[in-house]
């Protein structure tokens, strides 16, 4: 009897010590192993949208440079893989599941666009596939139950256009209101927003006008809007058809308090190509700090911010937002890759996404941190207003979220 109790025993000893040292190696999903994370991603190159292709150029940089000075992440070099998709929802399908089924990604990140990501996310909900700090504002990245595989970032679109809502009431009681909208899930996000905050005044929007991304300009909106007699405008585009809204408000010579949606915010991809003069008195609002603004010229992350760009972007356009944008939300990544360890499958990537505690990744204002649970998916959520005067942007009033107060017009800027 002994015999067998004890080859019992050291079967029993190795295979403990067998599924120990497999775990020690890591657990993993398919785009991860012992030397290699990959990392899947789809940005608008071409088409519509294409001035937001720099956020996946700036991710491309940081993963690169991730790998070169830091080695990866947790030892592990990181493959990014990005296609084009045009802005085009069928396109995005096509790019998702190739980046799933050929390319084997371990997950998808920070993908651009309302209508492209809510057309792959049934798809990699399905597939059981992280789609992970999406590109886009819409209410419906944070649905846990619904899409436990899909997490937002940046603070949505409903409660951002809520605080313009709130700063009209206050400000301007008795405003007529037109809106120029992107006629897909982006837009219609922000114009419920704004209706709800709006509330039993929602009938002071007098007038609307819907745009599709396939029509060359958008002018002949902007001539209806105006002929409404309008003294707000609420300019819901993104950045080509945000500058030509700019250019053609002041070709028109309406003076409207014009609040234009922060998507659309950027000096860089917007602001300049309209024509500086132009924007100025343009109110919007903020999460990110400005990095041309003095203000934050001696701050640890601007600095660093600038040391990556000059290093990996030297011919970047530094007053385009967005690559500030790719800059904090790859970090943020970075962070979640780090906290996951050597359990790098997909179930718990998702696991450790929903859990960031006050998780500064850096360049957001003060006060503003990244925050999740699992019954949160909404990462980021407070905003601060912002108007445009001279050659950049002045923040007034305080955080926002979207149960706050409006501030004072006459409220001191910071």
């Amino acid at each position: 009897m002994r015999p067998a109790i004890l080859r019992t025993a050291t079967l029993s000893a190795l295979l403990t010590l067998s599924a120990a040292s497999a775990f020690a190696a890591g657990q993993y999903d398919p785009g991860a192993s012992d030397t290699e994370i990959k990392i899947g991603n789809i940005m608008p190159y071409s088409g519509p949208a294409s001035a937001y292709g720099v956020i996946g150029q700036t991710e491309s940089a940081y993963f690169k440079m991730i790998n070169e000075e830091q080695g990866g992440i947790n030892g592990r070099k990181v493959t990014f893989i990005t296609y084009d998709d045009s802005y085009s929802p069928p396109m995005s399908v096509e790019q998702a599941r190739r980046l799933v089924e050929g390319d084997k990604v371990l997950l998808i990140f920070n993908s651009l666009g309302t209508a492209p990501n809510a057309a792959i996310q049934p798809y990699l909900n399905k597939a059981r596939v992280p789609q992970l700090f999406v590109a886009t504002g819409a209410t419906r990245w944070n649905a846990p139950k619904q899409f436990p595989w899909t997490m937002g970032f940046q603070p949505n679109y409903q409660t951002e256009a809520g605080i313009y809502a709130r700063y009209i009431l206050k400000n301007k009681p008795n405003a007529k209101i037109a809106v120029l909208y992107q006629n897909d899930d982006y837009g219609k996000d922000y114009l419920k927003g704004l209706t709800d905050g709006l509330g039993a005044k929602a009938t002071q929007i007098v007038a609307r006008e819907s745009y599709d991304v396939t029509e060359p300009t958008i002018a002949s909106h902007i001539v209806n809007l105006k002929a409404s007699g309008a003294d707000v405008f609420i300019d819901v585009a993104t950045p080509k058809f945000a500058a030509q809204s700019i250019k053609k408000v002041h070709e028109l010579d309406w003076h409207p308090l014009f609040m234009l949606n922060n998507v659309s915010a950027s000096v860089g991809s917007v602001l300049k190509p309209a024509g500086l003069d132009n924007a100025q008195g343009i109110v919007s609002a903020a999460w990110l700090k400005d990095v041309a603004d003095p203000e934050w010229k001696d701050a640890k992350d601007v600095r660093d911010w600038n040391a990556f760009m000059d290093k990996y972007l030297p011919q970047a356009d530094k007053s385009d937002a967005s690559y500030v944008y790719a800059w904090a939300v790859t970090r943020t990544l970075v962070q979640v890759l780090k906290q996951c360890g050597d359990d790098l499958t997909r179930a718990n990537v998702m696991k450790e996404a929903a859990n960031l505690k006050d998780f500064d990744p850096g360049l957001l204002l003060p006060g503003i941190k990244v925050t999740t649970s699992a019954t949160d998916f909404a990462p980021v959520q407070q905003l601060q207003l912002m108007r445009f005067e001279g050659a950049g942007w002045k923040r007034f009033g305080p955080l926002m979220t979207a149960g706050s107060a409006a501030p004072d017009e006459q409220q001191a800027s910071r």
